[in-house]
């Protein structure tokens, strides 16, 4: 799945919004903070809500991939 953003960054709880995995930054924090979701970035595993995804980034999130592209 592609994820189109406008500006030079989108933080990952905004990310997570944006295709309806959550529906407000507080429950960003959790979903991310739960040990059943995986989220990484290019990779690597985060939990950290306002960590900065650019585009070209691949976001897996529970085994889903999407990749990031400036609109």
């Amino acid at each position: 799945m592609t994820i189109k953003i406008y500006g030079e960054y989108i933080k990952l709880s905004q990310l997570l919004k944006k295709i309806d995995e959550v529906d407000s930054g507080g429950t960003a924090k959790f979903f991310l903070q739960n040990k059943i979701n995986k989220v990484l970035i290019n990779g690597k595993q985060t939990t950290e809500r306002n960590k900065k995804v650019y585009p070209g980034d691949i976001i897996w999130i529970n085994n889903i991939v999407h990749k990031v592209e400036k609109e």
